[in-house]
């Protein structure tokens, strides 16, 4: 018997109910707000030529925001176009080729403005591209006459689709070409042998690309193979066919992948080793593909820049080749604004942190208008990435831009100034029943607003102190968390948010249940065939919960047929078949909890034993 670790019984929504504790406090949709932007197409989009395109911008707001478009830069007049449409309360871009067109006229860069009278939020700066398969240009390809023995390197150049195409190798009759250490395809597509054997002769080589969206594959013209024979081929040193020579070098983004490659000539076929210079390749990130002939890091960052080497060796000798990796990085976010909800006179301030390599500049803008052009606030003062506001009123309201960038990308964020005067007001139903497994950790709800943002505090019973501290943790949103519940936590908890304007209160009715646990498990079993077996299963619960016991059979759902009876208790086989041996776990679950235990029925010999 078995019992699975950890405890099944644990509560599984524990595990969904700590996300998002710190999330930042929204404005209700029936007060005044500025526009946000709530979806958008991504920053590069590309798009199939056969289907209409759709560039989506999506945004909320209260008065609900209009939208309109630019491209290139430069206002892009929906009305003007037939083919072009926007959606219905939404931004969202449709251009229609029902009717005709060539979907390239449309490719550009394009950015959605989201407007109400508080503001203007912008969405990326979406770049269109229609995806491209451009035929293989036509060919005649002469055989290939080459020595036994000889490196060779069959070269694909496949045309440049958009995105790039997937490459692979095949006979002109579409059976894939065997690779291995002497025999492989690199990174750039091409073929690469590392000594011709006069077997390679039996087939004939095309390189095929297949595009993304258009699913088509395109085949290239076959090379074909002569192989000139000698008596003995001779046993040669290594030597790099990619990369040449005995250096090079290579820059890569952080988080995007590395790609190292070599691939070595030689006879015998020579084995590759990879090495980090000063240090051990990261061992959580590094794979090797390719038979060795590849190394590939993921999601790289600034400590796997350096110099790699990979060494090419066999029994004639060894050559290594030394590739130095330069780590940059697009703008990534130490401190992405947020919105700031602010009652009159009060402070606050927008801050606009990101770090790259090449470091990143910051350019701030209001509405979508360059910061230094709008008209001048004397509550607002400009420090670099910070803007700070004193004493804020309500012509303050507007949307701000932070766009920081450098050579490699740029990111875009919105963040609004909301001035508004709201009492706190409770954002959940009333009166709420959580149910808790004993021991458990958990949380209980309380959203709330008000501007100024309240300050809240949770009771329990309607008396003591404010709960925060040992066993409870009070976030940011309202959330309080109790880190394992006991029986004594059980009762009525009330949070209550508290501002200049007055308070609202709420109350969560806390229940702590028994666990589910099985006190008595089903026993591994040998028994021969044509016998009874019972397994037994007895399950300790909380009387208050719904219990309710079934079988799974190698870990898949166990169908009970004519021979098999499933009691509260126990499972019963009659006559045992052999397709009756496995595993077999008995599941207790209530709504809130379960409880596994395993055992392996194991099933012997011929018994000619009568059926009951």
């Amino acid at each position: 018997m078995a019992r699975p670790q950890p405890p099944p019984w644990v509560h599984a929504a524990v595990l969904l109910c700590l996300l998002g504790l710190g999330g930042a406090i929204e404005i209700p949709m029936d007060l005044s707000q500025p526009p946000t932007i709530t979806k958008q197409s991504v920053k590069d989009h590309i798009v199939d030529p056969r289907d209409n395109i759709l560039i989506e911008c999506e945004a909320k707001g209260n008065p609900a925001p209009s939208f309109h478009w630019t491209r290139n830069s430069r206002f892009f007049n929906v009305a003007k176009d037939p083919r072009v449409s926007m959606r219905r309360r939404s931004g969202t871009l449709v251009i229609d080729f029902r009717s005709g067109g060539r979907p390239e006229e449309y490719e550009g860069e394009y950015q959605c403005f989201a407007r109400n009278k508080f503001g203007t939020a912008l969405s990326n700066r979406i770049r269109l591209q229609v995806s491209k398969s451009p035929l293989w240009p036509k060919e005649n390809l002469d055989p290939v006459v080459v020595q036994e023995g000889a490196p060779l390197t069959l070269q694909c150049n496949p045309p440049p689709g958009l995105p790039s195409p997937v490459i692979f190798w095949m006979s002109s009759s579409m059976e894939p070409i065997t690779q291995d250490k002497r025999v492989s395809q690199g990174h750039n597509g091409d073929l690469y042998f590392s000594n011709v054997m006069v077997q390679d002769m039996q087939t004939d080589y095309s390189c095929n690309a297949r595009f993304h969206f258009t699913h088509t594959i395109q085949q290239k013209n076959p090379f074909t193979l002569k192989v000139l024979t000698t008596r003995g081929v001779s046993e040669r040193t290594p030597s790099f066919m990619y990369p040449q020579g005995t250096a090079s070098s290579q820059m890569v983004l952080r988080g995007m992948d590395l790609l190292l490659e070599c691939i070595a000539s030689g006879v015998p076929t020579p084995d590759i080793a990879w090495y980090k210079k000063g240090g051990d390749l990261p061992s959580d990130k590094a794979k090797f593909e390719n038979f060795n002939k590849a190394l590939r890091i993921t999601s790289v960052s600034e400590e796997d820049s350096g110099e790699y080497f990979c060494l090419a060796s066999n029994k004639m000798g060894s050559i290594r080749h030394t590739i130095s990796v330069r780590v940059k990085a697009a703008p990534y976010w130490l401190d992405e604004p947020k919105n700031l909800i602010l009652a009159p006179g009060e402070d606050g301030r927008l801050v606009c942190r990101a770090n790259g390599n090449p470091k990143p500049t910051v350019q701030w803008m209001v509405n979508g208008e360059p910061l230094q052009s709008a008209p001048p606030n004397p509550n607002r003062e400009v420090a670099g990435d910070t803007i700070i506001f004193r004493d804020t009123q309500i012509s303050s309201r507007a949307v701000y831009q932070c766009n920081t960038s450098n050579e490699h990308g740029y990111l875009l964020a919105n963040a609004f100034v909301s001035v508004l005067d709201v009492p706190p007001r409770m954002m959940s139903p009333r009166n709420q029943l959580i149910r808790v497994i004993l021991y458990n950790r958990t949380r209980l709800d309380c959203p709330f607003f008000g501007s100024p943002i309240p300050t809240l505090r949770w009771f329990k019973n309607g008396q003591g102190s404010n709960l925060d501290g040992g066993n409870y943790h009070v976030y940011e949103n309202g959330s309080l968390e109790i880190k394992m519940i006991r029986k004594e936590d059980q009762g009525i908890y009330t949070c209550v948010a508290t501002n200049i304007l007055g308070k609202a209160e709420n109350q969560v009715r806390l229940e702590v249940k028994d666990p589910t646990r099985i006190f008595r498990m089903p026993e591994d079993q040998v028994v021969k065939r044509g016998t009874t077996v019972q397994l037994e299963c007895r399950v300790k619960h909380d009387p208050s919960l719904k219990l309710t016991v079934s079988w799974l059979k190698d870990d898949q759902p166990l169908y009970i047929g004519n021979r098999m009876k499933k009691e509260d208790d126990s499972l019963t086989i009659f006559g045992v078949a052999e397709r009756d041996q496995g595993s077999y776990t008995c599941v207790a679950s209530t709504e809130l909890d379960q409880d596994l235990a395993k055992a392996y029925l194991t099933v012997l010999g011929n018994c000619r034993c009568p059926w009951p």
